[in-house]
């Protein structure tokens, strides 16, 4: 039998060491289906995951690259599965992974004559892509396929590859040499740059300087976290983690202060506003108002994707390179620093933060648990290697706050562009990346009722191919969209408005029940610890319904005057829960205020027996 279009493509992506794909039908991708099938039956195709949704097969691919390293792929029909898929695809442009979209399209005939399901794919995607291109015969297909791949891993985002429908049913020559005929090869570029030694050595002499250095860490230095650590074991270096890069550096280092800004620590502050060097390592870490005011300190970064290089902080030296191949050839030059003062005090902020972070967790409200409760106690039980999901929302501030990730765990979420429901697809991936792992997904209620229930579908669909079928799901029970009631009092000085905000109350334990799930229901502070004992010990997926208050404050390491104005006056102007926040908010603040005189009177005693 003659190879297809379809056969050439389908063997091409495994020629690029994809083993798996996250693909919805439809009969624009018709052809491209039935030789994918084809394949599965011939002991030659591609693992073939289809969830509930194209939106969750592009969040699937993201994932996968995220938990991975490889290249992620996804698979839909023409205009209303590619436009599904879009979601999922800025998560990927947004958050730089690679990502190829293999997308169907009417036959060639129909472009541009307003036919069913006929749209202009590249230019709607050509926004979110790196690269895309519509295969309009059977001798292009090679070198769209392989610019594809090689695109999206060099330039770390999206790339699309439009089939049209008959196109995926042409026969697939034997390309031989001939004009506008490109012959291409399905082999990766390095990516593993190292800058000019010049470079390195001027950022050695800006390191050496500086007696205050501050290490921020993004997840583009994802796989150099000993370099990282020596890098900044040497010059006496705090260090600070992107919320996206918990996993690079582990907790257990005692001068990481965790995160930077609204969900961050005291310590991680209080480094940026006093540090007289800043060295940024595969971030492009958003929020400005957090990192020194201009010209306060020396700056380096160091980065994989120039056009993001020097763009949060006006920085002296920018260095396009690999974090880890960069900090390798860096780490000759430095001067090994004596006085570790800075360091010292680092690691002093974080002992305070802690115990200041258990304080809070440990507060009990008369509205519902406290989430600090929740995801204190997950903290605590979290088993070696574990994958931990948060989706964006009130579950990004717990996570950041109380999840601590030990050598070996795995943490994400979607990053910059902080899309609802995430987390579910998230996880469901990282479960097929990693089978033997326990994973962890972590998600309000709003999130979940978006896409997350019909998720549970594609788990109970799956899950016997799971060496480990642990899968827990923890749902924020408290008919709200938290974070954006939040917002809407911190950020506009307006009261919550329930039309908007009020989330229907749902049985989320009693629907996994449904589908065969160990459901547990939390109702009170003192059932958190037993409820995550309980699924932990269970080898199967467990749904945990913790019915959450709605009011406790996602406090900022520190107040601002703004802030704490338009909460007032969004009080005042008549919020429903208003009573409830201002107690709420109280204890928080109290109990805060408590533990910070803890740890100064502490820290003070221990200077005196020194």
């Amino acid at each position: 039998m003659s190879r297809t279009v379809s056969d050439f493509v389908i063997q091409r992506v495994r020629d690029w060491g994809i083993s798996r794909v996250f693909g919805f039908p439809g009969d624009g991708i018709g052809a491209f289906d039935g030789a994918l099938g084809k394949a599965e039956r011939e002991g030659d195709g591609l693992e073939y995951i289809r969830p509930t949704h194209e939106e969750i097969c592009s969040l699937m691919a993201t994932a996968h690259a995220k938990f991975t390293g490889e290249v992620g792929v996804c698979v839909a029909t023409s205009s209303p599965g590619a436009f599904h898929m879009l979601n999922g695809l800025y998560d990927a442009k947004m958050d730089n992974q690679p990502v190829v979209a293999i997308i169907g399209q009417q036959g060639l005939n129909s472009l541009g004559t307003f036919t069913q399901q006929e749209s202009n794919l590249e230019r709607t995607l050509s926004d979110v892509a790196v690269y895309v291109q519509t295969v309009v015969s059977p001798e292009q297909a090679q070198a769209v396929v392989d610019t594809a791949f090689r695109t999206a891993r060099v330039r770390l985002g999206p790339a699309v590859i439009i089939l049209p429908h008959d196109v995926q049913e042409m026969k697939m020559p034997e390309l031989t040499p001939e004009n506008w005929v490109s012959r291409s090869s399905p082999v990766a570029p390095s990516t593993a740059i190292v800058p000019p030694q010049a470079e390195i050595l001027k950022a050695a002499e800006i390191i050496n300087a500086g007696s205050k250095v501050t290490f921020l860490v993004g997840h583009g230095a994802d796989g150099a976290t000993d370099e990282v650590l020596k890098a900044a074991e040497l010059a006496g270096a705090g260090i600070i983690t992107a919320l996206r890069a918990k996993q690079v550096i582990p907790s257990d280092v005692p001068h990481h202060s965790q995160q930077l800004g609204l969900l961050g620590s005291r310590p991680s502050m209080n480094q940026m506003s006093d540090c007289d060097t800043l060295v940024l390592l595969g971030t492009n870490f958003p929020y400005g108002q957090f990192l020194p005011k201009s010209g306060q300190v020396r700056a380096i970064q160091v980065d994989l994707k120039p056009e993001q290089m020097g763009l949060r902080y006006p920085t002296e030296l920018n260095i396009w390179g690999d974090v880890k191949q960069t900090l390798a050839a860096l780490i000759p030059h430095l001067t090994a620093k004596t006085d570790m003062s800075w360091q010292d005090g680092v690691v002093e902020g974080m002992k305070e933060w802690e115990s200041e972070m258990e304080a809070e967790a440990m507060i009990s409200y008369d509205d519902g648990v406290n989430p600090r409760r929740i995801y204190h106690e997950l903290n605590k039980r979290l088993p070696p290697r574990a994958i931990v999901t948060a989706d964006a929302g009130s579950t990004a501030d717990w996570y950041g706050h109380h999840i601590r990730l030990r050598e070996g765990m795995l943490g994400d979420l979607s990053g910059r562009l902080a899309t609802m429901l995430a987390a579910m697809p998230y996880a469901t991936a990282a479960k097929f990346a990693h089978p033997e792992r326990s994973v962890i997904c972590t998600i309000g209620d709003g999130a979940f009722q978006m896409l997350g229930m019909n998720e549970l579908i594609t788990i109970k669909k799956y899950m016997r191919q799971w060496e480990n079928p642990q899968l827990i799901i923890m749902v924020l029970h408290n008919d709200d969209l938290t974070q954006v009631s939040w917002e809407m009092r911190t950020e506009d000085a307006n009261p919550v408005w329930a039309t908007s905000q009020d989330v229907e109350s749902v049985d989320y334990a009693g629907y996994a029940e449904l589908l065969g799930f160990k459901g547990i229901r939390v109702r009170n502070d003192d059932q958190a610890a037993a409820a995550w004992d309980d699924a932990f010990a269970h080898r199967g997926v467990t749904l945990i319904d913790a019915y959450t208050s709605k009011n406790v404050p996602p406090l900022p390491p520190k107040i601002a005057f703004e802030f704490a104005k338009n909460t007032a006056t969004a009080l005042l102007k008549g919020d429903p829960d208003a009573t409830d926040v201002v107690r709420d908010t109280a204890k928080a603040l109290v109990t805060e205020g408590v533990e910070r005189v803890k740890g100064k009177l502490k820290i003070g005693q221990d200077e005196d027996t020194k």
